[in-house]
C-alpha cells in the first residue's frame, strides 16, 4: 500500500489532504510538527513525504535535513505559505524534490504525490 507522511501545523491542511490521499487509496500518518514527524519516522517509513516549511519548535528544514540522513531514498515535497526562494533553494538543495506556496491546488499536490510512486 502507498504510504504517506503528511507534516503540518495547520489543522485543516492536514485533514484535507488525509481525506484527499485515503480516498486515492493511501495509508496515511499525519503530524502536528517537526518533533511528531520525526517520531513518526523512527516508526514506520512512508513512501512519501508531505512537509510545512514553517512550523514551530522543529521546522521544516530542519525535519528534512534529519529525513534525508537517515531516509535519504523518501521523497518530500515541501509547502510553505510563505514564498521565500531562499528557504524553498536551501529545501531543494538538502533534497525536497519539489515544492507548493499555499494556498495550493489540492490537485495538483494530488498529481505529484501519485507521480512519486509511479516512478
Amino acid at each position: 500500500m502507498k504510504s504517506l507522511l503528511i507534516v503540518d501545523d495547520q489543522t485543516g491542511i492536514r485533514l484535507l489532504l488525509d481525506e484527499v490521499f485515503r480516498q486515492e487509496g493511501f495509508k496515511t500518518r499525519l503530524a502536528a510538527n517537526g518533533m511528531e514527524a520525526l517520531q513518526a519516522l523512527e516508526e514506520e517509513v512512508p513512501g512519501c513525504v508531505l512537509l510545512d516549511m514553517k512550523m514551530p519548535g522543529i521546522d521544516g528544514i530542519e525535519v528534512l535535513k534529519r529525513l534525508k540522513s537517515g531516509w535519504p531514498e523518501v521523497p518530500v515535497i515541501m509547502m510553505t505559505a510563505y514564498g521565500e526562494i531562499e528557504l524553498i533553494d536551501d529545501a531543494l538543495e538538502i533534497g525536497a524534490v519539489k515544492y507548493f506556496t499555499k494556498p495550493f491546488d489540492i490537485y495538483e499536490v494530488r498529481d505529484a504525490v501519485i507521480a512519486m510512486f509511479e516512478n
